[in-house]
């Protein structure tokens, strides 16, 4: 468990990584969707991509000749579950996940 808790974390970790999270709250993206509003090349966004399907906070499937990306919301529930036990977090809630990521990343989810 401690080797999934580190792996999540770590994912978690990056900026570009949790706005790209919150990026599939939405919906599930392209990849090149998901790369259109960072400052980056397609193959930094694809390697942000790794780490987040690694951690199992995402998957990737390919359809027809598009990747898709989709989050897995129950792939932080061992996360979740090793912060309550300081009894001082609440079990993760997608909803107020999202405003959080709102909150901290303004800018994603609106057109501009």
């Amino acid at each position: 468990m401690a080797q999934t808790l580190d792996t999540t974390f770590s994912a978690l970790a990056d900026p570009t990584r949790r706005a790209i999270l919150a990026m599939l709250l939405e919906d599930d993206m392209a990849v090149t969707d998901v790369a259109d509003p960072f400052d980056m090349s397609l193959a930094a966004i694809s390697k942000h991509l790794v780490v987040l399907t690694t951690a199992g906070l995402i998957t990737q499937e390919k359809r027809g000749r598009v990747k898709w990306c989709k989050l897995e919301p129950d792939a932080m529930r061992a996360a979740s579950v090793w912060m309550q036990g300081f009894g001082q977090f609440e079990p993760v809630n997608l909803d107020a996940f999202e405003r959080f990521l709102k909150a901290e990343l303004p800018d994603i989810g609106t057109d501009t």
